[in-house]
């Protein structure tokens, strides 16, 4: 449905089609009452013309063209048995129904997801278990449970600014946070130091998958 500039997909099931969001100006209103299965969807547009609101996608792929920056209305969304391919920064999934008091976001989820062909940057895992998520290889790298090792984190020296900015203040960030991923490159460059030595640090902790 298109609705003066909104395209709006609701109270429906949609399953094996391609769906292409892809026009700038364009608002794009994804449920709520929508249930998505092995469909593709392709996303080029900024997060603020993406709107999920209590949407199901189930075995579908989600092919990122732009990056998507600081984007949190994933945790509106439930997602399972989903890919994820290109650039995500700053992005959160899964169930944070402390981040609004909307009603989609009381029933976000991320389960049996894959990440291996994207790449994340300051990313969170909230309230659901990383341990069914598959995360992307070297050059990004996750830290698993930060707030509950962030003493342990703390222990040694870290390279840069990396230590000050990140590591120190893991334990601020909010409390469903379950895995934090990184992009080793980018947050190397806007800290001050180096992918090689940030990757001698990390090999430390048993925490940290790359």
């Amino acid at each position: 449905m298109d609705w003066l500039g909104n395209v709006v997909f609701t109270d429906r099931e949609i399953t094996n089609e391609r769906l292409e969001l892809t026009d700038k100006d364009a608002n794009y209103i994804l449920g709520p009452n929508l249930t998505l299965k092995n469909c593709t969807l392709v996303l080029k547009v900024s997060a603020r013309r993406l709107s999920l609101k209590q949407a199901r996608f189930i075995d579908c792929t989600f092919e990122v063209k732009q990056e998507l920056k600081n984007y949190q209305s994933w945790v509106a969304a439930s997602l399972k048995g989903c890919r994820f391919k290109g650039r995500l920064r700053g992005c959160d999934f899964g169930h944070w129904p402390e981040y609004s008091s909307l009603p989609w976001y009381q029933h976000g989820s991320i389960e049996d997801c894959d990440f291996t062909e994207a790449r994340l940057d300051g990313c969170r895992i909230m309230g659901s278990d990383p341990a069914t998520l598959r995360f992307p290889k070297w050059p990004c790298f996750t830290i698993l449970d930060p707030i509950g090792r962030s003493r342990e984190l703390n222990s040694v020296q870290w390279p840069g600014r990396f230590g000050r900015v990140i590591i120190e203040e893991l334990h601020t960030q909010p409390t469903p946070t379950r895995a934090l991923t990184y992009h080793a490159p980018s947050v190397a460059s806007r800290q001050e130091t180096t992918e090689e030595e940030l990757r001698a640090v990390l090999e430390k902790f048993d925490c940290i998958v790359y």
